[in-house]
């Protein structure tokens, strides 16, 4: 299919999703710091940690192939950093039920922006083979927090909505800073 003005080029684009990839498990990693601080219970921290330590492994990739391909970071990181913790303290501070409600709405918005970027042609093998299997990962943490969040009420599904639509916002403007 012949380019559109405005599209971008196969390098542009690349460096595009492995800005926006890092920019997000970078904030996930910062939500689930914070949600640790205050869930306490051995259950909730072993929860947790698997999903902490999964992202931190996204994380972990997508900044690794920032420095071999020389992709400059999210200009907006030290804002994720404090974001994502918040919205991490913020949510568990108002139970677990809500950082349950937050978990599941951001992995929505990934699994999403992940199936998207999966049907990007011009992306290399190597980076589409581990979209998908973090795309899987980021379904379980889905799955994990929708089976651990109990019954929603109304707060719950406003605050399920506010994220999922803070989550496209930020990775609206991860794809331009």
């Amino acid at each position: 299919m012949e380019p559109l003005p405005g599209d971008l080029k196969r390098e542009q684009l690349l460096d595009q999703v492995i800005r926006v990839n890092h920019a997000g498990e970078y904030g996930a990693k910062r939500i689930y710091t914070g949600q640790m601080l205050i869930l306490k219970s051995l259950e909730d921290q072993e929860m947790l940690k698997i999903m902490a330590d999964q992202e931190a492994q996204h994380l972990d990739y997508f900044d690794k192939e920032m420095q071999r391909r020389k992709v400059r970071p999210s200009l907006l990181l030290p804002m994720w950093n404090i974001m994502g913790y918040a919205l991490g303290v913020g949510t568990a501070l108002l139970g677990k039920t809500s950082a349950m409600v937050c978990t599941e709405a951001v992995e929505e918005v990934i699994d999403e922006h992940y199936q998207s970027q999966l049907k990007e042609e011009l992306l290399p093998k190597d980076i589409t083979k581990n979209i998908e299997k973090f795309r899987q990962e980021e379904l379980e943490h889905h799955d994990i927090a929708k089976n651990n969040r109990g019954e929603l009420n109304a707060g719950h599904k406003m605050l399920y909505k506010a994220i999922k639509l803070g989550c496209k916002i930020s990775i609206g403007l991860a794809k331009r800073f």
